[in-house]
């Protein structure tokens, strides 16, 4: 079958996205509000019968003094990635975006490659032979990913692999953390946790610890802590305008696209985080908090609360995002990983990002640059 690509509208994307189970938060087209250093644009795949079968939020990235682009299809683009005709559903997007002028193309297959379970993640962490998650016995594996990454292979695409020590990609992370809520009660969700997180929600409840959902203006007393936290956990803070940006563009697609909650202690404002919601799909996005009171486990009552909120929405999973792949103990974010693990979930790979060159020579120039900054 051949498919035909060209822009759709924004309802057109809104609708197809709405007949799907599940999309990334980064392929709706109000993400393309959140990145204004990019240029937006929605597409759709339509069959030989005019119908629309596919959609992707493809992101253009100008290069300076050249009308030339690296188009980014953050986590998609939303088609069908296991039918066997794969190349005619990426021909002719690489037709429509090399008429743009983009010299090359970045997308995110959303294609799970494969699982372990909370109790082989924590086995990995305790077994001092095992360095990296990616090296470990998994619990199960999609059999259809690994034809997928060999056809990609096939057709010119290029896996990129530019991970740093600690296992996070440049662009979206491979692995993530995921709560499976479809079918459980929320009885059987906090019987999956471990001892020591039924344990901190407890003490956070005797201390008095109320999390409650915040608005707009309840942004800066989340950026404080995000600052605080950023400092602590050794990263490079993005603005408190992106955070205002974001919650506008989701907010005027859907009100209920993204949520802020706080967790406060007598008063005082102890952790904050914010929440994504696309179908059945809800994820942890950034969590902030302080140094200070940690004895009342505040980033456990925030997290539980968004947890009992996701089940309620009738999410079938629950996404913590990225986890580190480095398992050795001198690696700083292995505590975010234990943090985790606790949920009773599942760590996730999927099958990362892939590159197509259009333009070799600007394409190995804009590699040369990603390598040097």
């Amino acid at each position: 079958m051949t498919y035909r690509v060209e822009p759709i509208t924004r309802e057109q994307h809104l609708a197809y996205i709405a007949s799907r189970p599940s999309a990334s938060h980064m392929q709706v087209p109000s993400w393309g509000g959140v990145k204004p250093d990019w240029r937006a644009e929605s597409l759709g795949w339509f069959d030989a019968q005019g119908q629309l079968v596919g959609a992707g939020l493809v992101l253009y990235r100008p290069v300076p003094k050249l009308k030339r682009y690296l188009a980014y299809l953050p986590e998609g683009p939303v088609i069908d990635w296991s039918a066997p005709d794969l190349e005619e559903w990426l021909s002719p997007l690489l037709d429509h975006l090399k008429a743009q002028g983009a010299f090359s193309v970045k997308m995110g297959p959303p294609v799970v490659v494969r699982r372990w379970d909370a109790d082989a993640v924590k086995a990995a962490i305790a077994d001092p032979a095992a360095r990296r998650l990616r090296d470990v016995e998994a619990t199960a594996y999609e059999p259809r990913a690994f034809d997928i990454a060999d056809r990609l292979r096939r057709l010119g695409w290029q896996q990129a692999e530019a991970e740093g020590e600690d296992g996070f990609a440049a662009g979206q992370p491979r692995y993530c953390f995921q709560v499976p809520l479809a079918g459980r009660s929320l009885d059987e969700v906090h019987r999956n946790l471990n001892q020591q997180w039924r344990r901190n929600i407890k003490k956070a409840e005797k201390a008095g610890v109320k999390v409650v959902r915040g608005g707009l203006e309840d942004l800066p007393a989340f950026y404080t802590l995000y600052v605080e936290t950023a400092e602590r956990d050794r990263f490079i803070p993005r603005p408190l305008a992106y955070f205002q940006r974001m919650w506008q563009a989701l907010a005027a697609e859907d009100p209920d696209r993204m949520r802020l909650y706080l967790a406060h202690h007598d008063g005082e404002v102890l952790s904050a985080a914010t929440m994504l919601i696309v179908g059945e799909h809800v994820w942890y996005s950034y969590g902030a908090s302080t140094s200070r009171k940690r004895e009342v486990q505040p980033n456990n009552a925030i997290q539980w609360r968004m947890l009992s909120d996701a089940h309620q929405l009738g999410a079938s999973v629950y996404d913590l995002r990225g986890i580190t792949d480095t398992l050795e103990d001198s690696n700083h974010l292995l505590g975010l990983l234990r943090f985790k693990v606790g949920t009773g979930g599942q760590a996730v790979e999927y099958l990362g990002e892939w590159d197509y060159p259009l333009n070799r020579v600007l394409h190995k120039a804009l590699d040369f640059y990603m390598a040097r900054r």
